[in-house]
């Protein structure tokens, strides 16, 4: 039992009270947007603001800086959905929950290795050896990076990205000893099936527009 606290909260015994504080909002507000996106309510864009501009602050300090690209694109992508989702016609929304066109996948492709492009270039600018974990993140990166947008334009594949990329980061926070953050990806993807479901329901059940 002991072994199991010590996975969870040793990471934080040289953590300042402030981060530690910081961290416990992050987590929370990153769970709610997921739960907000599984219901299609725009909630999940606020929720998800607070959460990632929280977590661009503590990545960078610990030099995570991939996952730190991610997040700081995460808060840039929140603002686009929050206006995309918003946007209404005729007082109903305009944005229906639809699957990618062939073109869609295809750049949703480009996106994940350009992504993986950069952020490689990243790591490099800021480190001396990339590690295999770096090039673990560096591709969730890319995977990420799609799926947001996805998830922005309402595409129901946003859920398989999350759900893919959600259950290779487990074990690789695990590794790190970030047993909270590890947790976190874990219950993200639970969500994120649920999520699937839900949407993938609601697409099931909206009338075809000829």
């Amino acid at each position: 039992m002991n072994e199991l606290f010590d996975f969870f909260l040793a990471a934080y015994q040289q953590a300042s009270t402030i981060d530690i504080i910081l961290e416990a909002i992050a987590f929370v507000f990153g769970i709610a947007s997921v739960w907000y996106a599984k219901k299609e309510d725009i909630l999940v864009y606020p929720t998800g603001l607070i959460a990632t501009t929280i977590t661009v602050y503590l990545l960078y300090k610990a030099a995570y800086f991939g996952d730190m690209m991610m997040n700081f694109y995460y808060s840039v992508m929140s603002i686009y959905g929050w206006w995309n989702w918003s946007r209404t016609t005729n007082d109903s929304t305009s944005l229906p929950i639809s699957r990618t066109t062939f073109r869609e996948k295809i750049i949703g492709f480009v996106l994940v290795l350009i992504t993986m492009i950069v952020t490689y270039g990243v790591y490099s600018y800021f480190k001396n050896e990339i590690l295999l974990e770096n090039y673990i993140d560096i591709f969730t990166s890319g995977i990420f990076f799609t799926a947001m947008w996805f998830m922005a334009t309402k595409k129901i594949e946003n859920w398989t990205l999350w759900i893919f990329a959600d259950i290779i980061t487990i074990p690789l926070y695990a590794y790190r000893g970030l047993g909270m953050l590890s947790l976190q990806y874990l219950i993200f993807t639970i969500l994120a099936i649920q999520g699937y479901f839900a949407w993938k329901k609601s697409f099931n059940n909206t009338p075809s527009i000829l």
